[in-house]
């Protein structure tokens, strides 16, 4: 039982510290949309959306009010597009794309998640039209994620999806140029992607999961941060407690706002995801926290030590604080929403592989990444098979979010605003992988698959 000092230091939490829920994710299951006519699919799935989550966005609101703690977003997560959409007749999935759009903006969302194509093992016709919709997808809506699974540690990593994957990319870039190809920030390319994801850009409604759902996303590293302070110089035994605790605290919250949320919508309560997500904001950042337990920089050697103690202790203490956790549940390293890994980048001590090494213990992967514009399909293509190799061997959920940016070059600034925030665009190694992916084919899955 929380006793009144809790409550308390939970208020101080939200009142200094930058502690919120990040997002409430409402899951909606699309698989009675499917429908030969695309245009009577994209109907049935606005309908859907709009019913399901009419009042998601109110009922935030209410509990936000009611019990004092923000809740950033209020998000929409659907069965993967690929699936609902392989029954239609026709060679583009952008109609259902606007219907997603349409239906977030009716509710009053801020994104919604599901444009997305499971393809760890091979491509059905299906999955083919999503990734060849993904690039005017991302141009013509404003709130619709995509994502693309390309690798598991069950299956391999689908190399000729890899492939196809740089080139939607760099594609995608040069139709939302205008924005510094904003669209990109939109997608992300998965190895071991969940079905219970409440974070964006990769939420989607899995098949195993039920017809709608409740997922919650906390944030706190402001409040991580502050928590250290009072450690400063004592052993890491103290230190991985330390963050144990408020991690406890930060969780415990999530739960009590999902499974109201969720009694309030008359849908069950999914997961709380532990992961600690940044924001641009000075006082909310990965890279601070990192910095508190002893590196002068974010990106120096210990960095990944550090990083891994961090990931380590959030699970444990936010794993004793819900019934129920999931998702991608870590410490996210996205460059671009994170004041700290921007000053890092920009130092020229973070860098893209550094950024790697970093993926290999902590959640998700190479996140909100910009590089030069006239970098190759081929290399981005590239990038994303070493994070995929990361996460298929290691049994992991790993991610590319990476923006070529159009026109700019190293050292240029990308701005995108809001909780996207800012990245200076990073260097890439100029040498040549064009052979390597053209090869194309599935690199096979690992040893460690076969656990049955």
């Amino acid at each position: 039982m929380l006793d009144f000092k809790d409550i308390l230091a939970t208020q101080d939490m939200i009142d200094k510290r930058h502690l919120d829920v990040r997002t409430i994710t409402m899951g909606i299951s699309l698989l009675d949309c499917a429908h030969e006519d695309v245009n009577v699919c994209a109907q049935r799935i606005y309908d859907k959306i709009t019913k399901r989550a009419e009042n998601l966005v109110k009922v935030g609101e209410e509990i936000e009010w009611e019990f004092g703690i923000p809740i950033v977003n209020k998000r929409i997560s659907v069965t993967p597009i690929a699936i609902v959409g392989n029954s239609c007749n026709t060679d583009s999935y952008v109609p259902l794309a606007i219907a997603m759009d349409k239906a977030a903006k009716e509710c009053g969302v801020n994104f919604i998640g599901g444009f997305s194509a499971l393809v760890q093992k091979g491509c059905t016709k299906g999955d083919w039209v999503l990734m060849d919709s993904i690039p005017e997808a991302m141009k013509v809506t404003d709130l619709v994620c995509s994502s693309v699974n390309v690798g598991s540690t069950k299956a391999g990593i689908n190399m000729d999806a890899v492939a196809k994957m740089g080139k939607i990319i760099k594609k995608t870039a040069e139709l939302t140029a205008d924005n510094d190809g904003l669209g990109c920030a939109k997608l992300v390319v998965f190895a071991n992607a969940v079905e219970d994801n409440p974070f964006m850009a990769g939420a989607f409604h899995g098949v195993g999961e039920p017809e709608c759902e409740l997922n919650v996303g906390v944030s706190g590293p402001g409040v991580v941060y502050h928590a250290l302070q009072s450690v400063k110089g004592q052993p890491f035994d103290v230190v991985a407690e330390t963050i144990k605790k408020t991690a406890f605290r930060i969780t415990r919250m999530g739960q009590m706002v999902g499974v109201e949320a969720g009694k309030r919508l008359g849908v069950p309560f999914g997961i709380v995801d532990l992961s600690l997500a940044p924001t641009p904001a000075v006082g909310d950042s990965v890279a601070r926290i990192l910095e508190e337990i002893g590196l002068e920089v974010c990106g120096t050697h210990g960095t990944t030590a550090a990083l891994a103690m961090l990931n380590d202790a959030v699970k444990k203490g936010g794993v004793m604080a819900s019934n129920h956790v999931g998702g991608l549940s870590g410490a996210f390293i996205p460059v671009s929403e994170d004041e700290g890994m921007i000053a890092a980048a920009l130092s020229g001590t973070l860098t893209l592989d550094k950024l790697e090494a970093m993926t290999c213990v902590c959640s998700v992967g190479l996140d909100m990444i910009a590089v030069p514009g006239d970098t190759s399909a081929s290399t981005i293509s590239a990038i994303i098979a070493d994070e995929a190799a990361i996460g298929m061997v290691n049994s992991k959920t790993t991610a590319v979010r990476i923006i070529p940016a159009p026109g700019k070059t190293v050292g240029d600034m990308v701005e995108m605003g809001g909780l996207l925030g800012s990245a200076p665009v990073m260097p890439v190694h100029n040498e040549s992988a064009a052979d390597f992916i053209a090869r194309g084919g599935r690199i096979p899955a690992p040893l460690q698959s076969l656990k049955n």
